[in-house]
């Protein structure tokens, strides 16, 4: 069992920010799991749903790399690294075409082959204000 949490979880990561990936979302996430993610907590589907898209709008070509997993039962912790290019205004912010970096750690819960509940830990308030940086750079450039 815990080898499988393990493998789920690399799909996760693989899968759901790839081209797709809204599949795999359904398909591993239990209607009623709880993410607590850097910008709040997300209790739904639909609301993992919303969070994706709109990372990748701003992120299109978004290529999460995992690192390491370890796990322990229902639970597995993913260390992981993501490089995308700032390509579009879903952050709320114009796009600057330029290259972004940043990692993190998630811990998961699975129950009966679905994540359950998530606890992102990454520095979401560094990008965007790399992101509002780099874009009032971009829009400086072109004026």
């Amino acid at each position: 069992m815990e080898h499988d949490n393990v493998a789920l979880a690399r799909r996760w990561f693989e899968r759901v920010w790839a081209p797709g990936g809204e599949e795999v979302v359904h398909e591993l996430l239990h209607p009623q799991a709880v993410g607590h993610m850097e910008g709040g907590d997300v209790t739904s589907v639909a609301e993992f749903l919303s969070v994706r898209a709109a990372l990748l709008d701003a992120m299109p070509d978004m290529a999460v790399r995992v690192d390491g997993l370890i796990g322990q039962g229902d639970d597995v912790a993913v260390r992981w690294s993501v490089t995308a290019t700032h390509g579009g205004a879903g952050l709320g912010m114009p796009a600057s075409q330029q290259r972004v970096t940043f990692r993190g750690i998630t811990w998961l819960r699975f129950s009966n082959g679905q994540l359950v509940e998530g606890w992102d830990a990454w520095n979401q308030g560094r990008l965007m204000t790399t992101l509002a940086s780099l874009s009032a750079d971009a829009a400086a450039s072109a004026g």
